[in-house]
């Protein structure tokens, strides 16, 4: 399986900290804010990554991380998104470096303190996404389900029909390009994940995996950031083995 880290966007939710550099950039404690998807995509087992970025600072992080090596990959790519299209968009400029494998997508602003490799180990092909309960799901989009099905997914629902917010990992079969490909943008003009993995559901071929560590947006605002800060510095003091970059 490979993986692909989404790093574009203007980051304008954090300005200014962002009017001179990319937001995936930004530090988390003492790492740059992209090291934590990748060591996540490591941990599962996946070592061969694309990442997906844009704006005027995307010839930095090929400054930062180089071919890979450092941060333990066998293969770091790189792509540029022009313009800001929403996540599906950014997903289909991934289509070459997949080609017929499967892969899995996290957003380069996702701070994760858990596993998703027994996901990662078990999916089979369709698309599975993970789900977080969280105090504020209006924010996110969130999963409809009736007993332990899931029956739809709703994006920033004023009266959420559950807890239970769709986090920023997904995993797909090659197939995904066919339906990001079928899309129409939605009234803000970009292709939505959540009609893609609607489809998905349409089609009874989308699981889910809850995920039951600790998920920080740190993207979402500059409280999120430096709340994902603080839990991120208390918890390495605490344990020093968590997110360790093991170089080849």
């Amino acid at each position: 399986m490979k993986g692909v880290v989404l790093a574009g966007g203007l980051g304008k939710r954090l300005y200014p900290l962002t009017k001179i550099t990319n937001k995936h950039l930004l530090p988390v404690y003492n790492l740059p804010m992209i090291y934590y998807p990748i060591m996540t995509l490591c941990e599962a087992g996946i070592n061969d990554i694309l990442i997906v970025t844009g704006g005027n600072s995307a010839g930095e992080f090929l400054r930062l991380m180089g071919d890979g090596r450092e941060l333990g990959l066998k293969g770091l790519g790189y792509t540029y998104q022009k313009n800001e299209g929403g996540i599906a968009d950014a997903i289909y400029l991934a289509k070459d470096f997949v080609d017929d494998d499967s892969f899995c997508v996290i957003l380069g602003d996702n701070i994760l303190e858990g596993s998703i490799k027994e996901g990662v180990s078990r999916f089979k092909e369709g698309a599975m996404i993970f789900l977080k309960e969280v105090e504020n799901p209006q924010e996110y989009g969130v999963a409809i389900l009736e007993s332990d099905k899931l029956i739809g997914i709703v994006e920033k629902p004023r009266v959420p029909p559950t807890n239970f917010a769709v986090i920023g990992v997904y995993i797909y079969s090659s197939d995904v390009f066919q339906i990001i490909g079928n899309l129409t943008p939605s009234e803000r003009g970009e292709l939505e994940i959540t009609d893609v993995n609607n489809e998905y559901l349409r089609q009874e071929r989308l699981t889910y995996k809850i995920f039951d560590g600790f998920w920080g947006d740190a993207g979402e605002s500059v409280d999120a950031l430096l709340r994902v800060n603080n839990y991120v510095a208390k918890r390495k003091k605490e344990d020093s083995n968590l997110w360790r970059i093991h170089p080849l």
